[in-house]
């Protein structure tokens, strides 16, 4: 069943309409991917966009509430039909695709009940990348043409070149899709994490000094992989050195859906301990004097590094956590993937207080100039009403497009008409 508010023509009068259909309710305190989505979704309410939420999951006690942002939160079915119905009535202008798999179940019927409206696609992260890069651990490699040959890199570019624009968080995966690929620019735009940082909220991490912030820390989801895998490289092979050095630090893993096996990696007498899920992010980045994050695979930005930077903690990190984060500007710490020398640069860092002090300075500064709303925002908004304007023209020079949305298509949407008859008949 669509749930659907009962004043929906009335409220809607008078403003551009945002279909959002996410692949899962936003949980900003459980994931990056909850917060990125959630700072698009405020981008366009306070554009005086309609927005409207719909997923076909289900809530979490950790969802976000979206009607408290004024988001209107609408429950969807795969294969069905009311799902048109739903689209043709509400009518939206722009449709935000969260991850290509979304757009891969509901895009042909977007395309088909309402044309018109510009598609866009968040990629999150480049997903090809991240499982590939997985695949190739041994190897180190941060990209290869031999990455292309799998069956989730031929879905996710052919849905970048069905949507109208595609939302790519990392600069590293702009230069992937446009230089190795050879996706056309205009079919793409940098939005990286974007967020409002005040002077107060800065004069806030810097009461947090050197000498009241103690241990280290990691942050990350235990149901993403390079988090897990990554804490197991920590407690293996890193952490033992480091504790060897530090005998009174300690270091806390946080991470929401931790299960018994991710909590019985914890040790106490190496001062290893998982500590789960926090409510108050900002409160544990600011009481802890280094942040940890080598992790060996993944793709996009890590959110746990621009988090860290917004609130004053240095970090280690390896390349692959580093990477499309700093630009031209020296990181917020150090950047190494050798396990003896990561350890040793994380002794140095957290003994140290004139490296400490410049290290989160650095970061303090990469955070406002590459991380601020105000700077990506408006160029945003100002290519979507481009687009708006001369979609026919944009859509006629995207052959390759068309191509995809006339073949690649008709093979789902002729699936999934199958599936909702056979529903119809058990």
């Amino acid at each position: 069943m669509l749930i659907l508010g009962k004043n929906r023509t009335r409220n809607m009068q008078g403003s551009k309409i945002l279909l959002c259909i996410g692949f899962v309710y936003p949980e900003p305190k459980s994931s990056a991917a909850g917060t990125r989505i959630l700072q698009l979704l405020k981008c366009f309410t306070e554009a005086n966009y309609k927005v409207v939420f719909g997923t076909t999951a289900r809530r979490t006690p950790h969802s976000q509430n979206l009607e408290a942002f004024g988001i209107e939160a609408v429950e969807l079915q795969l294969n069905n039909a009311s799902f048109d119905v739903f689209i043709s009535k509400l009518n939206p202008a722009v449709v935000l695709f969260d991850r290509f798999m979304t757009e891969e179940q509901f895009g042909w019927r977007v395309a088909k009940y309402c044309p018109n409206a510009l598609r866009i696609l968040d990629t999150e992260d480049l997903h090809f990348l991240r499982k590939a890069r997985a695949k190739n651990l041994d190897s180190n490699m941060y990209f290869s043409k031999a990455f292309l040959k799998s069956d989730i890199a031929s879905r996710e570019i052919a849905s970048i070149y069905r949507c109208d624009l595609s939302l790519i968080i990392s600069e590293v995966e702009l230069d992937i899709l446009t230089q190795e690929v050879g996706i056309p620019l205009n079919l793409l735009i940098y939005i990286p994490f974007i967020f409002e940082f005040s002077k107060h909220e800065k004069s806030l991490a810097h009461q947090a000094s050197f000498e009241a912030r103690n241990d280290f820390v990691f942050i990350g989801n235990f149901l993403h992989r390079p988090n897990l895998q990554a804490v197991t490289h920590l407690k293996t092979h890193i952490w033992p050195l480091i504790h060897k050095k530090l005998a009174e630090a300690k270091l806390y893993i946080y991470g929401a859906y931790a299960k018994s096996e991710h909590l019985s990696l914890q040790n106490e007498s190496q001062n290893f301990f998982i500590s789960g899920r926090t409510d108050d992010l900002g409160l544990v980045l600011k009481s802890h004097r280094m942040l940890l994050a080598p992790l060996q695979f993944g793709a996009g930005l890590k959110g746990k590094v621009v988090e860290a930077m917004r609130h004053g903690i240095p970090c280690g990190l390896s390349g692959i956590a580093a990477e499309g984060v700093f630009g031209r500007y020296s990181s917020n710490g150090f950047i190494e993937d050798e396990v003896l020398s990561f350890a040793a640069k994380a002794v140095q860092l957290y003994s140290n207080k004139g490296d400490w002090q410049k290290a989160q300075t650095n970061g303090f500064k990469v955070f406002e100039k590459r991380f601020s709303r105000s700077e990506f925002e408006g160029p945003f908004l100002k290519t979507i009403d481009g687009l708006m304007e001369n979609i026919d023209t944009h859509r006629l020079n995207n052959v390759t497009g068309m191509l995809l949305q006339h073949h690649s298509q008709q093979s789902t949407k002729y699936l999934s008409k199958w599936i909702a008859a056979k529903n119809k008949t058990d």
